[in-house]
């Protein structure tokens, strides 16, 4: 076969056959932003891939949507893990092509989709600007909003104004008898959207009040949590990991000594942090700033992290390790370090899906175990409520039986 080269990249000729020189400004879209020559090389051979699969079947590129692409990329031989990543480069270019007129352009949304995108748009902007949540909590909110509108509208576009209190208790129903495990936080997501409805106008009733709360057993309110002896095996196999460790062991040891969520570690930028004063600022929930003393070992291990492996020109503190380098969209890396970390030292976490909240929790626990007043825990946890910080009272088992007022027996009897 023919190939020809373009940008030190090699281009076959079935690819310029059918992509023309689009294939070049995709790659060339991906040098922009900074893409490391491996990466882009083997984003070349996926679509390299495509190209022979639309050759083989006929189909042209005007035919070419999102769909067909991952149809025909499921057709090739590829192992698993390759075909999830070439599904996605497949995709991935289809939509560049169709950013440029190329391609079988999406259809125009339907009623119901446009009546759809207006709601979360409104409502998305509800929880950004009036309850100052998180990106990543808002999505949560509307996944579960749009799932309770399927359910009682289906295809219809459907009338906010027509939801009756049996719709929602129908609702919690059909999830509670589910298989799918219900999440915890289901009514406060249905409570939050139903008030959002009310206060807008949409309903003329405020159904946020007949929301009930999902049952929770009694142990699965207990915080999850593990030994300090079990924190420090967990951060000396995150120090000693791979190319990433200083990142990683940087990340863990701020919610190991300062309790922080994850998503509060992601979002930590280099402005936050004051060197002189040995402080740096946690960007809490509802766009809540404290200013946090800065343990020693902790200041340390940022710094090593900055002077030899942070490598960007974002002012987001961590970001990752392959170009381009950019911010995490989400904390969720903290988890999967903490599993890897679980793994090599071969301790049993707390539950089977332990996040990366066990360290905080762990931080309190342990905190509550020297002695700590309810009122230093919460401080140190940055809670608003009182009753959050009741959770680790709990634990405290001689506390509580200290407490713990006689059984009455019969005659007064004792």
């Amino acid at each position: 076969m023919n190939k020809k080269e373009n940008n030190n990249y090699i281009i076959s000729d079935s690819t310029s056959k059918q992509f023309g020189n689009y294939a070049t400004g995709f790659l060339e879209s991906l040098a922009d932003h900074d893409y490391a020559e491996s990466t882009i090389t083997r984003y070349l051979r996926f679509v390299s891939i495509l190209a022979e699969r639309m050759e083989a079947d006929g189909t042209p590129i005007q035919d070419l949507d999102e769909a067909q692409a991952e149809e025909l990329v499921a057709g090739t031989g590829l192992v698993p893990d390759s075909k999830i990543y070439a599904t996605f480069v497949a995709k991935r270019f289809t939509r560049f092509l169709n950013e440029h007129g190329v391609g079988k352009l999406p259809l125009p949304p339907t009623a119901k989709e446009a009546a759809r995108a207006e709601l979360r748009r409104n409502f998305e902007t509800y929880l950004r600007r009036q309850r100052g949540l998180r990106e990543t909590t808002i999505s949560r909110y509307w996944k579960f909003a749009d799932c309770f509108l399927e359910f009682h509208f289906g295809e219809e576009v459907g009338n906010l104004s027509r939801i009756k209190p049996t719709d929602i208790a129908g609702f919690l129903q059909h999830m509670a008898t589910s298989k799918t495990p219900v999440d915890r936080n289901a009514s406060t997501y249905l409570r939050n959207f139903t008030r959002y409805l009310f206060e807008v106008g949409e309903t003329t009733t405020n159904l946020a009040l007949i929301v009930p709360s999902v049952a929770r057993r009694y142990g699965a309110r207990l915080p999850r949590h593990i030994t300090p002896e079990q924190v420090e095996i967990l951060l000396k196999a995150v120090r000693s990991g791979g190319t990433t460790a200083r990142r990683d062991y940087a990340m863990v040891l701020l919610q190991a000594r300062l309790g922080l969520r994850a998503p509060e570690v992601v979002a930590i930028q280099l402005d936050d942090i004051d060197w002189r004063s040995g402080e740096i600022i946690v960007r809490g929930k509802g766009d809540r700033r404290d200013r946090l003393p800065l343990p020693p070992d902790v200041g340390r291990a940022l710094a090593d992290y900055i002077k030899f492996d942070r490598v960007t020109t974002s002012r987001v503190l961590f970001v990752t390790h392959s170009p381009p380098h950019r911010p995490f969209k989400h904390g969720g890396v903290l988890n999967l370090i903490l599993r890897q970390a679980f793994a090599r030292t071969g301790l049993k976490p707390p539950v089977p899906y332990a996040g990366s909240h066990v360290l905080r929790h762990s931080l309190a626990v342990n905190l509550a175990g020297k002695g700590a007043s309810l009122e230093e825990i919460g401080d140190m946890l940055r809670h608003r409520r009182r009753s959050t910080t009741m959770l680790y009272a709990r634990l405290d088992v001689d506390g509580l039986r200290s407490v713990a007022q006689p059984w009455p027996a019969s005659g007064g009897a004792q």
